[in-house]
Order: C-alpha cells, then structure tokens, then sequence
C-alpha cells in the first residue's frame, strides 16, 4: 500500500522539488507519537544493542564518495546500475570539470558503446537505437522492507541529507529529525543507523495496524554501505570485432529480450572467459578485449518504409489474434526472405547496418587494426552465407572495371524495372518526365515525392535505381552467386535474350565468363542461377536481388543454430566442392545444440563418402559434463563386456569341442591350448580395441574441405543434464541458448586467440 508509494523511483521523482526544512526537529513532538521514538530501535530495523552502542562512537565527519549510476526501465520496472568505477571516476571528473568551464561535457562509457551527456545526465547509446536513460551521481540510498536493493535517492534530496549529517556530526548531536515538505521524515539515530518513514497522509484507512503502514527504510550513505555489485571495467583496447545477426522476429530468447540485450549478454560472457581462461596472457598484456555489436535487420523489414505490416494486417484473420499476431512477427520472415522485394530490402540492411556499425566503430577506435567476423543465428546465418557467397576480391573487382563487363542492368529499360519492383502503375509517371534508371540514380526522396509516388514505392524506386547505377568510382559490377534454385548449364547460356540492347554474343561471352567464375571452385551437379540472377527467362519465378558488398573482409563466419544445410538442399544443391570457399573469408564453423530443431550440418555435404561425427565443443571448465563422461564410461563397459563374453565363449566352444584322448597328459595339454586360446582371445580384444582408438585417432585428420581451410566444419554443443531426460521438451530453448552459452562464446575466442598467437589456458577448478 502506502508502504510502495516511494519505492522503484517514486520517492525519487518526487524529491528535486522537496528541500527539507531548515529546522531540525528534536526532543518530544506530536508528529513523533507515529514513529518509534528517536532513541528507541526500530524492530525492523536494527537491535537497541546496536543503537545504544553507536551512540557514543563520535566519527570525524569525511566528505562522502559519489558513484554515478544509470537507469534501466524494463517491464514497468526501474532500476539503477552502477557504472564500472573507471567510468564513475570519469563521470565524476568531468562533473567537476563542469562546475568550472559550464560547458557540456560528453564522457564515453560501457567500452564506448554509450555517451554520457554529464550536464544533461543522459546516457546515449552509440551504435543502435534506444531511447536516452537517466543518469544520477549518487550518494545516499535507501531500502524498504519489500526491496531486494538500494535504491539511490535523487541529487538534490541526497544533498539536503549530506548537509543533516555534516552538522550531526560536526556538533555530535544525533536523535535528529530532518522533516520534507513532500511529508517524509529522516531520523539521524547515529551515523549508522539512519531511517526514512513514510508521510501519515499516505497511510491508508483501512489497514488494521500502524505499525505495518509506518515501517520505516533504512538509509545508507555512500556506495561502500550497501551490498551492490559494481561491474569490472572494461579494457579501451580492441583485440577483435564481431558483428552478430539476428534470426527470425524481434525477439531472440525465451525472455523475448531484442539482439541488443542478447549480445551484452555475449559480450559479458567473453570478459568473464578472457579474464579466467586467459588470465596469464592479460596480466602480459597480450589480451585486451573482443568487441561483439548486434546487428538488427527485423525493424527495417517491418518498418514504415515497407508497410508490410499493414499489408499483411488486412488480410489476417481476426479469430487466435495472438497467435497470428507471433506468426506475422516472426515467422514469415522466412517467406520474406524469398520474396523479391522483401529479401533485397533484408540483405541491403543487413549489408548497410554492418558497413554503418564498422564505420562507426573505426571512427571511435582510429587506432583499430584488428580483424573483423561476423556471427549468424538462425536466419542471420543464411543470410550471411549468401551474402558472404557473393563478395567479390580486390582482384575481381579491378578486372571487371577494366574489362568494361557490361552487366544486365544496362540491358534493362524503365518498364522492365518498375515490372520486376512491381510497381508497373507508376510507369506513366515517370515516363510523362523522361525519367531513366540513370536519371533516377540521380534523383532525390523529394523529388519523386514531387511526383504524387507513395513513400514505399519511392524508397524501393530509388534504391534499386541507385544500385543499379552507382557513382563511377564505386561502379564495379555485380555478383549474383547466392546458390538457389537450379536450372540446367546448357540453358543458362542460352538466356541472356532478355537484353535487346545488347549483342547476342556478348550477352552469351558475358554469361559464360560469370558462370565460369561462380562455378568453377563449386562442383555443382547443375549452373546454379542463385537468388541475384537476373537472366531473362531463367530468372523467371526466381528471387532476383543484387548482393552488397561489405566494407571489409571478415576473418571466421560463426553460425548459431544454422538452417544453411536445409535451404541449400532445398534449393537443389546436393554437393559442395571440397575446393570451394568463401570469396573473401576463409574460415566457417557451424555450431548448434544437439535438440535445436532448426541446425543442419555442412559436413556431410562436402565429405558425402564418410560417416564423420560432428566435434564435441568442450565444456568451459574442462572435461565433459558429467553425464556424458557417464554414458561414455558405460558404453566402454558395455563393449568390454562384450569383447570378454564373445572371448569366453569361444574358449568354452573350443573346450567343449576337442575330444579327451586319456592316453596323453591332460594337464599340459590343457593348460597350453587354455594359454594359447586366451591369447587369441586377448589379441582379439586387443585388436578390437586397437581398431577402435584408431578410428578415433584418424577421424580428426580428415580434409573437410576449404570452407573452414581444411579443418572441422561441423561443431556441437554438450547438452545439459537435465535436457538429457526429454530432448523435444527443451527444443525451442536449445534454439535460443547460444546467447547465454560460455562453451559457444569460448570456441569464439580460442578462434579468434590461436589466430592472434595467444595461447588458451585452462584454469585450475
């Protein structure tokens, strides 16, 4: 009731407006009869053993130590975090610094991913939209009986109670009432015991008892005080970034918390691992830390800008409106990834947000000369593969500007263009103002406004136009290799009829030197056409989009729970060359859950002619789990066993089978066929055995082709005891678990480590 008025920052928006009295009340009044008396305890509180032992401890008054804390609201829910105490130190720097020079002061925070606004006290984030939160220099804090934690009290009521304390102990006098005009009282018993209590007109009437609705907050004065956990700094250098795409929908775990949320996670995960596993080599400064920035593609394809949501709102059906609800936001982001329109619009913003992100970061790291990777979950993952299919090289990209290669775009007229966006209604319009692809590059969002053309078909218009016809500097071509439906070799060549402004044969050598390029390190059993190609009546049906290019090379791409093996099947590629690799990254690990019903494996698509089991990730505080030791042991028992049965029984067989001669000695005899049956039973185990640890010792040698540069591709995660005892009961979790798994986040970094020469140590348990 009453006793939550204050609580989760009530009290606190409240308290800028509410300067106590500057008369401090002390001895008997009327108002004191509703709270304890100023030298009697508080049950709730503390013992009068303490109260009575505090009072005469005289403490020289210290000017208290701030620490700068940020507000998180979630849920309808506030709460305060501590900065680290490097960040509060420079938070507080800067706060003085302020006072001076009444300039606005902007301090990086959180590894540089937040900028503190110190004399507004906000917090901004850098890299993705989030609304700006509060920031507070805090001093005094305060806990009801119902809080699991302090809450800090606001500047302005933390100062009027510093100044209480100041004169308390400067004069000794404690048993000090400091009244609020909002109603509060604060009662200074002695320096360590200090309690806030409710103002009488928010009591409620019908509560049986005061006492209840009196209960008084413990106030504390200085971080030190309270039990907070204050976070570890973060290191300013970056050894490694990472970007991490998101699969299908807004939410990317159980607690339907966004990619941003789920990769602090990640990244906390990381300096936890760094700090245990590589111990030795931070302490030599060897290792720093990995950057992990979340990329967020799902606000753009359910945007405004598309208006597929209203779109696919007309048509739903109002019956189960929740579940259709979680079916459009989710779901059908796999039928956009199909769709023309939307998958061009997918790939184009996860292509833009990563070259924005990488900009950006290199803008605020200018001494950054480290790698880069990038990480896929789900959907996230076959949308970097296909990207990541279609980069080209520096070499590549020189001879096709050199060569003059004329692409299909230049074969393209309006009509055909504003056919495949669609939006063929708008033709008279454009054409009424002698408007081309080329004219249109060049043409602006207002422009086209000018012309009464909607904000979705001119943001598609000019997209597509502009990538079509970029500037001279950046005009290299375009690769259309994303494997995807599949059409006959000997037809591809023939179908370049679409472009009549261009020669059939250059049309055809033009075919021919892109077909060569795309399938010569692939050993597909058809040309593969890919999502991208644009080839006339081969295209036809087919999702036909052009592939950015990323401003960089990556190093290693990561998948997380990847359907990439389901979608190139289904596409109709069977095998993948040995030979083959990604363009501009030569390292791929497919990582997933052993219950996740959305990973498929790589593996088995390149090395079809041998049974490889997929490499067990191991556990980040070494060993197996111990159920899995535990199944293991069992099943050596198991095969002991029965190499020891199958020995016996052939040794009773034998026994059983030699006639008795009584002529001659049964006990040498006896005992030199039992000496030598044993033997060959031994070498039999022995063999058995021996076959066995060979298998195991050569299965890591063999070549799994070039995707991941010769080594394993294929990588699984142990399942958890307790998901052991019914796998189909936690596969929707197993789908969302990489995010919080240190075996995931600590594969990352011994790849990213081994590469950098810095050796992994396993830390003592």
């Amino acid at each position: 009731m009453s006793s939550t008025a204050g609580e989760e920052g009530g009290l606190s928006q409240a308290a800028p407006d509410a300067s106590p009295a500057q008369t401090v009340a002390t001895g008997n009044t009327p108002e004191e009869q509703a709270f304890p008396a100023a030298g009697e305890a508080s049950p709730s509180s503390t013992s009068s053993f303490e109260m009575l032992d505090m009072e005469s401890v005289s403490v020289p008054y210290q000017e208290v130590q701030p620490h700068w804390f940020f507000c998180r609201r979630a849920d309808d829910t506030t709460s305060w975090l501590p900065f680290s105490r490097e960040d509060s130190d420079k938070l507080e720097h800067a706060c003085k610094t302020i006072r001076e020079k009444k300039e606005e002061i902007v301090v990086a925070v959180d590894g540089e991913r937040y900028d503190v606004h110190v004399k507004e006290r906000k917090r901004y984030a850098v890299y993705w939209d989030q609304a700006p939160t509060e920031v507070r220099r805090c001093t005094w804090y305060y806990k009801g009986d119902k809080d699991t934690r302090f809450m800090p009290y606001t500047e302005d009521f933390s100062q009027s109670l510093e100044d209480a304390y100041m004169i308390a102990v400067t004069l000794n006098e404690w048993k000090r009432k400091l009244d609020f005009p909002t109603g509060e009282t604060v009662i200074l018993h002695n320096p360590k015991l200090i309690m806030q209590y409710q103002p009488l007109a928010l009591q409620d009437d019908w509560v049986s008892s005061p006492s209840e609705n009196s209960r008084p907050r413990t106030v504390k004065r200085g971080i030190d005080n309270i039990s907070v956990e204050i976070p570890d700094g973060e290191p300013e250098k970056v050894d490694h970034l990472v970007f991490m795409v998101h699969g299908i929908g807004p939410a990317c775990d159980l607690r339907f918390r966004s990619i941003i949320q789920c990769v602090n996670d990640f990244r906390s995960a990381s300096l936890s691992l760094l700090a245990s596993h590589y111990k030795r080599a931070q302490q030599d400064g060897q290792v720093a830390r990995v950057e992990f920035l979340p990329v967020n593609w799902h606000s753009a394809l359910h945007g405004d800008a598309t208006g597929v949501d209203e779109d696919i709102q007309r048509i739903t059906l109002p019956s189960i409106s929740r579940l259709r609800h979680f079916t459009n936001d989710t779901l059908l982001d796999l039928f956009f990834y199909n769709s023309p329109t939307y998958c061009q619009t997918i790939v184009d913003t996860v292509a833009s947000e990563i070259n924005r992100l990488h900009a950006l970061f290199k803008q605020r790291h200018p001494e950054y000369s480290g790698a880069v990777s990038v990480v896929g979950h789900s959907l996230g993952s076959l949308i970097l593969f296909d990207l990541l299919t279609n980069q080209r090289t520096a070499s590549e990209a020189r001879e096709r500007v050199s060569s003059g290669e004329p692409g299909h775009l230049k074969c393209e007229t309006l009509e055909q263009t504003l056919t495949r966006l669609g939006l063929q209604q708008y033709l008279d319009t454009l054409q009424t103002e002698n408007l081309d692809l080329e004219s249109l590059a060049l043409c602006h969002d207002g422009d086209l406004k000018d012309l009464g053309i909607p904000l979705g078909p001119r943001k598609k218009i000019l997209n597509y136009a502009k990538r079509k016809c970029p500037p001279e500097d950046c005009k290299t071509g375009a690769v259309h290799l994303a494997p995807g439906l599949q059409v006959p070799y000997e037809n591809a060549l023939l179908s370049e009829h679409d472009c009549n402004q261009c020669s059939e044969s250059t049309a055809q050598q033009s075919q021919f030197h892109r077909a060569q390029s795309i399938t010569s390190a692939v050993d597909y059993e058809y040309f593969d056409v890919g999502i991208g190609q644009t080839n006339g009546g081969i295209a036809k049906g087919q999702v036909s989009i052009d592939y950015p290019q990323l401003a960089f090379h990556p190093q290693t791409f990561f998948a997380f729970g990847s359907p990439i093996g389901m979608f190139l099947t289904v596409r109709g590629l069977k095998h993948i060359d040995p030979h083959y690799s990604f363009p501009t990254c030569k390292s791929f690990y497919n990582i997933y859950h052993p219950y996740d019903p959305v990973a498929y494996r790589i593996e088995p698509m390149i090395v079809s002619e041998v049974d490889l089991e997929p490499m067990l990730i191991p556990h980040h505080k070494g060993r197996k789990r111990m159920h899995l030791e535990l199944k293991d042991s069992l099943t050596r028992m198991s095969m002991d066993l029965k190499n020891n049965v199958l020995g016996s029984l052939r040794t009773a067989w034998q026994s059983f089978a030699r006639l008795p001669v009584a002529a001659l000695p049964p006990v040498e005899e006896g005992d030199n066929t039992t000496v030598t049956d044993i033997q060959d039973t031994k070498g039999v185990c022995v063999d058995t055995e021996n076959s066995v640890s060979g298998d195991q010792a050569e299965q890591p040698e063999i070549k799994v082709g070039m995707l991941n540069g010769g080594r394993r591709i294929d990588f699984v995660l142990q399942e958890k005891p307790i998901e052991s005892f019914n796998e189909y009961l936690f596969a929707i979790q197993s789908h969302l678990c990489y995010w919080e798994s240190e075996d995931t986040a600590l594969l990352l970094l011994k790849e990213i480590y081994d590469k950098l020469g810095v050796a992994f140590e396993q830390p003592q348990q």
